[in-house]
């Protein structure tokens, strides 16, 4: 800081405009500078020469003149007596500054030149203005003259080049910077920028400017430079805002919403790709810079969800409706800064017109994916029950067709068959794969429950019906079934009196329950099944004839395991798979043994065969069960009166023969162990079985060897 001598303060002496007459008031002054006055203020300035003056006289010092030629104050600089140096550099840039006194008043002016001159005249190091201007700032500045040299540097180049100014001022700049491009500059009178210069010392980037003169000829260089690790820094800056500027036009093209970035003044300064489509009626970028606010009045849409976040400086979620009536619902989200001033506002808009349409459609989605999963369910449980059905002959195909094209009708059925057939599960059959699957499964064996307490279980009864009856009385298994299927196994075994009651539930679907006079409506499915030859009963008067065309509305007969020996070897291997999960075995049947089991009749059909195969694995020794193992649990020697062979396709009688003479004298030799034994188990001689069987040993044995090589 610095003081003005008080004999450089000129005063000022002002014309005032407000005056009528100015032209002598003119004439009388001598500065260089004519100041404008008006309403006791300083307003304009008139820099004064002898040309200018001879226009001002042939004008007649008109106002109008005045003004045309007078150039504002407010550029010009206000002094006190101390004048700091940051202050130096407006005065620089002007001809004059004005001195105000301790009150403020404009108390005269002091001419550029005199305090450039009052500036070099104080001994004073603090207003070196060159040496403060280059300490500065913060890059490297190197000033060049004519011959090439440094003549001038600030401590931030120095630092920069690894040097001292004594090595440096007055020395060729060529012998650190490049000459060549040095030259170049002087030559041409252009800038050359981001230059690296990298030597052992430095690594700086560097920027070549010309000084020019009046004649802009070159008279000097400025060289700036900057440390490479700075640049790098800021290098690094500009690229991480490059960056996320990409992940915020990423994040924005993303965006399923519209999202709008507006100022604290309401003005549109941002706006994503995804826009609504018919809402704005233009093109977004004209709005750019323009006040949104605007646009509620014009009446585009409303309400304005700028302006409530605005006037709440808060959350607001508005439903807009346009013209066209579309619905909008923007979200308006306030951003403040460090201050808590509103800075942003960012908004996202979504048309849900089109939300509610697809709500609606999600809705009747949903109805048609529970339909589908219901329907899909019911195809699962039918699936897992077909798949336990084991069978594979044609006369069970033919049953289960038939099966499956009564299953969804509620006509009554009879199944009929020997004992142990599997009567039962053609009955779950029919009910899994019907309508009725979701409802109840009841079965009662008509021949297991004693008689006096069978009608009760069938019709149940009223409390107090009979002594020892339930107070509340017993709901029957009719209604119990009641909307399912009602199994009624054994149906030759129902008492006369029954008979009567259950022709009448056949017919008249009602039941009256016993010691009740109250008939019960049922929806009932009757599935009836039977061991017996029902229509001989009805000729000995042991069933009754109406009945039994009642329930011989589908009849369904099961044929004997025997005579569909396809499925014995499938049915063994399905128990004996279910043996060894339960037990964790690893039990198999070999070929001979298969074809033991399915030589022999089963008398005990399905039934017989699942335990069979379970003794088998709880008293077989090794894994692998063989035909002599199963020959000692089957009775071929009681059977083989009753047993027939069955063949289940045409071949030519004598492979026939050949194949059961084989299996037999196998089948008598693994039992018998002797060929006196077995002829005797055969009906034939001894010689014979020998023969016979020695034959079948050989052959056996070059198949073997046939196929060892090859």
């Amino acid at each position: 800081m610095f003081s003005v001598a008080n004999e450089k303060v000129k005063p000022i002496v002002s014309v005032i405009m407000d005056a009528e007459i100015l032209k002598p008031t003119i004439n009388k002054w001598k500065e260089p500078f004519i100041f404008l006055e008006k309403q006791n203020q300083l307003f304009a300035y008139i820099a004064v020469n002898s040309q200018l003056l001879e226009r001002l006289e042939k004008e007649n010092f008109a106002k109008d003149a005045l003004l045309k030629y007078a150039k504002p104050i407010e550029s010009i600089c206000h002094l006190g007596q101390n004048i700091s140096l940051p202050v130096l550099f407006q005065i620089i840039g002007e001809p004059f500054a004005i001195i105000r006194d301790e009150e403020g008043n404009p108390s005269g002016y002091i001419r550029r030149e005199d305090v450039l001159a009052e500036l070099f005249k104080q001994e004073n190091k603090s207003v070196d203005l060159l040496k403060i201007l280059l300490t500065s700032i913060p890059m490297g500045i190197f000033v060049l003259d004519k011959e090439k040299r440094i003549i001038n540097c600030n401590e931030a180049g120095l630092k920069m080049i690894r040097s001292t100014a004594e090595k440096v001022l007055n020395f060729p700049a060529g012998n650190i910077f490049s000459g060549q491009r040095i030259d170049k500059v002087f030559a041409t009178g252009k800038t050359l920028l981001n230059n690296l210069e990298i030597t052992n010392e430095m690594g700086v980037l560097v920027d070549y400017s010309p000084i020019l003169n009046y004649n802009s000829e070159v008279d000097g260089i400025i060289i700036v430079a900057q440390d490479l690790p700075m640049v790098e820094e800021m290098a690094m800056e500009i690229e991480n805002i490059k960056d996320l500027n990409k992940d915020l036009n990423a994040i924005l093209s993303s965006i399923y919403d519209e999202i709008l970035v507006v100022n604290a003044k309401g003005e549109l300064i941002r706006y994503s790709d995804n826009i609504i489509q018919d809402f704005w009626k233009m093109d977004l970028k004209e709005l750019i810079g323009k006040n949104i606010l605007k646009l509620e009045d014009q009446g585009l849409f409303t309400p304005s969800v700028t302006r409530l976040v605005l006037e709440k400086r808060k959350k607001v979620s508005v439903v807009q409706e346009t013209r066209s009536g579309r619905k909008i619902l923007a979200v308006g989200n306030p951003v403040f800064n460090e201050k808590n001033e509103l800075d942003r506002i960012i908004i996202a808009s979504r048309d849900i017109t089109e939300t509610t349409r697809l709500k609606s459609e999600l809705q009747e989605m949903r109805k048609i994916s529970e339909q589908y999963k219901k329907e899909l369910d019911d195809f699962k449980s039918k699936d897992r029950f077909l798949k336990k059905l084991i069978y594979c002959s044609p006369k069970m195909e033919k049953i289960m067709n038939q099966v499956k094209k009564i299953a969804d009708f509620s006509s009554t059925v009879l199944l009929h068959g020997e004992s142990g057939v599997g009567k039962e599960v053609i009955a779950q059959a029919i009910h899994q794969l019907g309508k009725r699957s979701h409802r109840p499964f009841l079965k009662l064996n008509c021949g297991a429950i004693p008689e006096n307490l069978l009608e009760s279980e069938l019709f149940g009864y009223a409390k107090g019906a009979f002594t020892g009856a339930d107070k509340n009385g017993k709901i029957g298994y009719f209604k119990q079934a009641d909307g399912g299927i009602l199994f009624l196994d054994e149906i030759g075994e129902l008492p006369s009196h029954l008979q009567v009651k259950l022709l009448r539930v056949l017919q008249e679907q009602e039941v009256i329950p016993v010691g009740s006079t109250t008939t019960f409506r049922i929806n009932v499915q009757i599935i009836a099944a039977t061991n017996k030859r029902l229509e001989k009963m009805v000729e000995e008067g042991k069933f009754r004839e109406d009945l039994y065309y009642r329930l011989h509305v589908i009849p369904i007969h099961i044929p004997p395991l025997r005579e569909r020996t396809e499925d014995i070897s499938l049915l063994a291997f399905h128990f004996l798979q279910q043996l060894n999960e339960k037990y964790e075995r690893n039990y198999h049947l070999t070929p001979d043994a298969v074809n033991v089991l399915e030589f022999y009749s089963w008398p005990g059909n399905v039934r017989e065969l699942q335990n069979i195969i379970e003794r088998l694995v709880v008293t077989a020794d090794h894994s692998a069960i063989d035909a002599e193992f199963v020959s000692q649990f089957l009775s071929l020697g009681y059977e083989h009166k009753k047993m027939k062979p069955v063949i289940t396709r045409v071949i030519p009688l004598q492979d026939a023969i050949d194949h059961v003479e084989e299996q037999l004298i196998l089948m008598a030799m693994n039992q018998y162990k002797t060929t006196t034994k077995a002829a005797k188990a055969l009906g034939i001689s001894q010689s014979s079985v020998s023969r016979k069987y020695q034959k079948i040993v050989t052959e056996k044995n070059m198949k073997l060897e046939n196929r060892s090589t090859t």
